[in-house]
């Protein structure tokens, strides 16, 4: 059947709508159903052990010395350290038996009792945990008085003091009295996860963490929606592979099209410019995979570096303790990817119109040197406000905000809002010729509204401060980092890839439009409802478990799509042989595609059945999640987009693929022994563990340190090390061929088309199409005879 590409933009802005609707109602649902904090904790004798305004400020003490990164809160945050709910419900649990085998039969231990009498205590200890009342007030009993205090001494020991076994330096949390601050906060979060809620027979967090001894355990509807998930699944895959064959697609075509050469193409200022985004993403690159390589190490050596300390004296875990490195190395892959999109957006605008307005050249110097400040000022303020240099809300205003993914302080946020939005503009103003000339589901609109997108969903990132409930914040913080993921991230790469099929003649513009238009509603209609997996076990409303583990089910259906069109893209630059120049590119864009469904789509969707994500929730599962789907998807799209713009910018006669060959095969087969040499063999050995010992003994010392868990972290070290060196040869090739970079052609015009010696070929081809016109000939004749086209420029 065929549908016209503005029927389909209609169905796309309504289940945009809809989405919208749907998570804003699910703002209120939260902060109406949040676990508030109760206003005192008091003992047996009515005294006060710990207040609201404890908890406040040991939420604020768990941001500001980025424990977020050392560790996780609620299954959220770094794999490292322990799971702080987890960990602190599991100590809790020990210590109130360890009152009871004190108090009742005289012994030092619970292991020290008979059989009967050790299920005696541990039978009274569930029982006063699953008894606990949600209220304004909180009664302990003396056993749990003791374990509160226990807990408050081991976190100083640990937190304050520093443990070194553990890699935590001494001084991570400066003082003592914040560290007992941040225990009432972990025992908080540790009391909502074994009190139900009111009027209800489970917990705050659906009985997470698993603690048999504390009672929890995955609740029934984990597993029916599990169920349901796999059925839905099945039925999704069938419905939409039926609507994909009915609707009429156009597929790139490569038989008799004339594909430009890079030197048929007049070049702009801003355009050379451009590839100063590909350079920084590029360095920025190699700093982000040394320090991956430096987190791998600590989990073999927690408190060196291959004895460096002692030959030079230099106390590495002091000087990059765990939390800051981690923090720089997420920043670091958030910004050298998105360094490099900004300067794709940037690049194809004149590319595709021919157009260069006034002072464009000068407003992208402006957001270059933005760009750097606030990376510099970002990165060096984590630093700064970790290590405690801020004082008042300075910490979380120019330092630390503490929140993975979120981590740099709010005023660099703001600049990173408004860098967002002054790309937009700046890339709506070179697509001016466009925007004019195509109908709103066009592919210039479609870029403006992605980058649009950017800046409307980061601005979630603003709607809480360190006070804010964790749950509210929790709620908010997934908006920004998973909503771009599965919602505008893969919106920009369907917008980005179709533009440059388009640049290069594969594919109309009409026929790109209908198909990205068609992909994204597949998009959008799982993805940005999908983010709700995140919110099962985070003390959210347990309306998400349903509604989270249906359309993130869904979401794996549209990256099977974006896969399936790679291929067939693939197919295309295939067909058009010897003349096609932007292999090397397109190789990078092809294996984005499969990462992006291996890692998003099929790792994604296994962790987030709800039955498996109960155990699995903040393992090395989602680590290797997390790399296949953001360094393999993501990051390569990036890097091909760069070589796309190197291509274009380079002197022909100086191109050469040869680092970049084996840059690319470096990065792929790099992570390919990264994740199944390592990452998802530690996931599946802690998944065991979780099911079968518990989940805070999968997150525990012991286990990170057992052998076979640190013979799989030494196997690490080829694919990081392959990583490593893809990135040094990337960054390597984008500074040589910055040396040879082609000559603008000089305009300063607002007219529609460029002013160089011939019109510009691929506006001039869009153009033509759009009005009905034969583009083929070159009104300034055929190029010089050396150098043809399709030509071996290795």
């Amino acid at each position: 059947m065929k549908v016209r590409r503005k029927t389909l933009a209609t169905i796309l802005a309504a289940i945009f709508l809809v989405n919208l609707v749907v998570m804003s109602g699910g703002a209120w649902l939260s902060y109406e159903a949040q676990p508030d904090v109760p206003e005192t904790i008091v003992g047996p004798d009515g005294e006060s052990v710990a207040t609201a305004d404890d908890v406040r400020t040991g939420k604020a003490v768990f941001q500001e010395n980025g424990m977020m990164n050392l560790g996780s809160i609620l299954g959220h945050g770094s794999y490292y350290d322990s799971d702080y709910t987890a960990n602190a419900l599991e100590l809790k649990t020990e210590h109130m038996q360890e009152y009871y085998a004190q108090a009742e039969y005289d012994a030092d231990s619970v292991d020290d009792l008979e059989a009967d009498e050790r299920a005696a205590v541990e039978a009274r200890v569930q029982e006063e945990l699953e008894d606990s009342e949600y209220g304004s007030q909180v009664e302990y009993s003396e056993a749990e008085l003791y374990a509160h205090e226990q807990v408050r001494e081991e976190y100083v020991e640990r937190y304050h003091e520093g443990d070194r076994e553990r890699g935590v330096a001494e001084g991570q949390i400066p003082t003592a009295e914040e560290a007992e601050q941040f225990a009432d906060f972990a025992l908080w979060t540790a009391w909502i996860s074994h009190t139900d809620r009111p009027g209800g027979d489970v917990s705050f967090t659906n009985e997470w963490p698993y603690s048999p001894d504390a009672g929890n355990d995955a609740a029934g509807p984990a597993m029916t929606w599990s169920v349901v998930a796999m059925v839905l699944l099945v039925a999704g895959a069938g419905a939409a592979i039926w609507l994909y064959r009915a609707v009429e697609l156009p597929e790139p075509d490569a038989e008799g099209v004339s594909i430009p050469h890079p030197r048929e193409i007049d070049l702009t200022p801003s355009q050379l410019l451009s590839t100063r985004f590909v350079l920084i993403g590029a360095l920025l690159f190699v700093a982000q995979t040394l320090f991956g390589g430096l987190l791998a190490h600590y989990y073999v050596e927690r408190d060196s570096f291959f004895g460096l300390e002692e030959y030079l004296g230099i106390d590495v875990l002091a000087v990059l303790p765990w939390s800051i490195v981690r923090t720089w190395h997420l920043d670091l892959g958030i910004l050298w990817i998105a360094t490099m999109w900004l300067g794709a957006g940037l690049f194809l605008a004149p590319l595709l119109t021919g157009y260069e307005p006034k002072r464009q050249a000068l407003y992208v110097k402006g957001l270059i040197a933005a760009l750097l400040v606030v990376a510099v000022g970002g990165l060096a303020g984590i630093w700064l406000g970790t290590n405690n240099y801020f004082e008042g809300e300075l910490w979380w205003l120019l330092g630390n905000e503490g929140l993975e993914y979120l981590e740099i302080g709010r005023v660099w946020q703001a600049g990173l809002l408004v860098g967002f939005l002054g790309w937009t503009y700046l890339v709506a103003r070179g697509f001016k010729p466009l925007l004019k000339r195509e109908p709103r589901y066009g592919l210039a609109h479609m870029i403006v509204y992605a980058g649009g997108s950017i800046g409307l969903l980061f601005m979630a990132g603003f709607m809480y401060t360190p006070e804010t409930n964790i749950v509210t914040t929790e709620f908010w913080r997934w908006w920004v980092v998973h909503m771009w993921v599965e919602g505008v991230f893969e919106f920009f790469i369907l917008v980005v890839i179709s533009l440059t099929l388009v640049s290069m003649n594969l594919l109309s513009k009409k026929s790109a439009e209908k198909a990205v238009i068609f992909q994204a509603m597949l998009v959008m209609g799982s993805g940005i409802i999908g983010v709700s997996h995140h919110y099962w076990w985070v003390g959210q409303p347990d309306v998400w478990v349903p509604v989270g583990s249906v359309f993130s089910t869904l979401e794996f259906i549209p990256l099977l799509f974006i896969l399936y069109e790679a291929i067939h893209e693939y197919r295309a630059m295939s067909g058009a042989g010897t003349s096609f120049p932007y292999r090397m590119a397109f190789y990078f864009i092809i294996a984005s595609s499969f990462w992006n469904f291996f890692g998003a789509g099929v790792l994604g969707f296994f962790i987030n059945l709800p039955l498996i994500n109960y155990y699995e929730h903040g393992t090395y599962l989602t680590v290797a999640h997390a790399h296949g789907a953001m360094f393999g998807a993501f990051g390569l799209l990036a890097m091909g987009m760069g070589v796309y713009i190197l291509r274009v910018t380079t002197d022909p006669g100086r191109w050469t693929e040869r680092r970049l060959r084996w840059s690319f095969w470096s990065c792929n087969v790099g992570l390919a022994l990264m994740l199944f040499l390592s990452l998802l063999p530690v996931g599946f050995l802690q998944l065991e563990v979780a099911f079968t010992e518990g989940y805070d003994v999968a997150r525990s010392l012991a286990f990170y340190e057992s052998g076979a868990v640190q013979t799989l972290m030494w196997l690490r070290m080829p694919g990081d090390t392959l990583v490593i060196l893809g990135a040094v040869l990337f960054a390597w090739d984008v500074a040589a061929k910055l040396l040879f970079q082609r000559k603008p052609v000089v305009t300063d015009s607002d007219s529609d088309v460029g002013s160089g010696s011939r019109p510009h070929v691929i506006a001039d081809r869009i153009f033509a199409r759009a009005e009905g016109r034969d583009s083929d000939a070159d009104p300034d004749g055929p190029l010089p005879a050396e150098d043809p086209i399709g030509s071996d420029d290795d």
